[in-house]
């Protein structure tokens, strides 16, 4: 009887003293989070400039602006998804790709995941400045390379030709996170057991067959965070595209991060607002689609 006590009273302290840990965390996000959210809610329904005392409640006006008489913001969505979709796809194949082939551990294969992870370590603005001097066309590395060798005609302005532009961006942002992609790929491939390659080997599946129906399905959590984590980057390269384009960044480099900081530097706080709300739930909309596309895929 009192060891049946005992158990019932251990079990009620338990819950008790388990409910005070999430309480910091809970306390930063809603302090760091939902509260800062609820206020993006309240200043996109106002036309305050970020410093009056006094502004008007507009109702919808700014996310109709938005939508119908913005051609900046229409601009910038239409440059992040040209970035995102570009980034992703070459991203994520070329992590995978480098991933297969360095999954083994040995020096070379340690080596050179060394060599690919070294651009994640550095400073975007540091890359930026890099890649800016590569794409500089008096004198830059890649025009001066394509003289060396005889191809003058290949030579072009890149960041300054208003139909490539975004896609030299895409071009430093693949470079810049490739190797750290990389390396989730490769936890996700050692996590494979081995037994089911020699499985499906005995049962005569080549290489692009085992791809398909061992290595690829059971990949799949490694290539949801990888795309989700790609995307998120894609839409915050806001340093990156400052580095590369400037401030503000040139039509053809102007991405939705970019757009709301200039809004918010022209003092148009509540439509600022308006703008990070839609930015926010682009981001996570294409995340939402993604999950499922790549669930599909991997079924």
């Amino acid at each position: 009887m009192s060891s049946t006590r005992s158990g019932r009273s251990g079990r009620r302290r338990t819950p008790r003293a388990l409910w005070v840990f999430p309480v910091p965390a809970l306390v930063l996000y809603l302090f760091f989070f939902a509260y800062p959210t609820v206020q993006a809610i309240q200043y996109a329904l106002t036309d305050w400039d970020g410093y009056s005392a006094a502004y008007h409640n507009v109702g919808l006006h700014n996310f109709t602006r938005l939508a119908t008489a913005d051609d900046t913001f229409t601009n910038a969505a239409e440059n992040n998804l040209k970035l995102t979709v570009t980034v992703v796809l070459a991203q994520t194949a070329l992590a995978l790709l480098l991933a297969l082939y360095l999954v083994r551990t040995t020096r070379a294969s340690t080596l050179l995941r060394a060599v690919f992870f070294l651009p994640t370590v550095l400073s975007s603005v540091s890359v930026a400045f890099v890649w800016r001097f590569v794409y500089d066309p008096d004198g830059g590395l890649l025009n001066s390379a394509l003289r060396a060798v005889g191809l003058d005609s290949l030579q072009s302005v890149y960041l300054g030709n208003p139909h490539t532009a975004v896609f030299w961006l895409a071009l430093t942002q693949v470079w810049f996170h490739a190797g750290q992609m990389m390396v989730v790929f490769i936890a996700g491939l050692q996590a494979i057991p081995g037994e089911l390659y020699e499985a499906a080997e005995l049962d005569g599946a080549g290489r692009a067959a085992r791809f398909r129906y061992v290595t690829w399905p059971l990949v799949a959590p490694a290539t949801g965070i990888v795309v989700a984590y790609t995307t998120v980057q894609s839409f915050k390269a806001f340093d990156l595209v400052l580095g590369l384009g400037g401030n503000p960044p040139s039509p053809a480099l102007d991405i939705l991060s970019t757009r709301v900081y200039t809004t918010f530097s022209n003092n148009q706080f509540g439509y600022a607002a308006a703008q990070s709300l839609v930015f926010m739930a682009l981001i996570a909309l294409l995340t939402w689609v993604q999950r499922r596309a790549i669930r599909r895929a991997t079924r």
